[in-house]
């Protein structure tokens, strides 16, 4: 009984110590050799967007490229809309509104955004473009379209006291165009071009 016992004692622990070894080999590659690595890999190959594509003026951080801001003075050109809550772009909150077409929240939503472009520029009787009116799949969706950007190029030219083409030069130099144009279409970041206006004619 007792040279059973034994031998089933080795027996578990000959069993557990490659267990435990094993477990301490792989959390030590794969929880802290594994990740410094590909951290390393990243600083050095991609500086900026492995430090969060921070944008910084006059040596303080103002916003990230990849997170959007919410703008609402006529003089800046406006974010697309943003359901994160407690305040739009929420970046620990990212989501969207979950509204279905037919809730008449979601309609109340767009008809106030809708009367508040309208009011801001009250001359502007184009089509207003869709992504000015409707939140993004994240809330944090930094970029607007070419067509969105040029629907607010007068108030913004006449809030800042700029020629229109001036502003529309700006809109054209910060069209981002995909590399695979077939799976995207060109996007204007919102606040690069705000800083790049801000340089031009300072914010009233």
């Amino acid at each position: 009984m007792a040279i059973s016992t034994s031998i089933e004692s080795q027996a578990r622990a000959g069993t557990f110590r490659p267990a435990l070894i094993c477990l301490v080999a792989l959390s030590v590659l794969t929880g802290l050799l594994y990740p410094l690595a590909t951290t390393g890999v990243a600083a050095l190959v991609f500086p900026q967007q492995s430090a969060g594509s921070l944008i910084e003026r006059n040596g303080a951080v103002v916003g990230s490229s990849l997170i959007g801001q919410a703008f609402s003075t006529p003089e800046y050109f406006w974010s697309r809309p943003s359901a994160t809550a407690p305040m739009a772009y929420n970046a620990a909150a990212s989501g969207g509104s979950n509204l279905g077409p037919s809730n008449p929240a979601l309609a109340q939503a767009v008809q106030a955004r809708v009367a508040a472009l309208r009011a801001a520029d009250p001359g502007n009787e184009a089509p207003i473009p869709v992504d000015l009116i409707a939140a993004s799949a994240s809330g944090l969706d930094p970029h607007i379209s070419p067509a969105a950007a040029q629907f607010q190029a007068a108030r913004v030219a006449r809030a800042r006291g700029l020629p229109l083409t001036d502003v529309q030069k700006a809109i054209a130099m910060h069209t981002e165009t995909p590399m695979l144009a077939i799976l995207s279409e060109p996007t204007v970041n919102v606040l690069t071009l705000n800083l790049a206006l801000d340089r031009m004619a300072p914010a009233k």
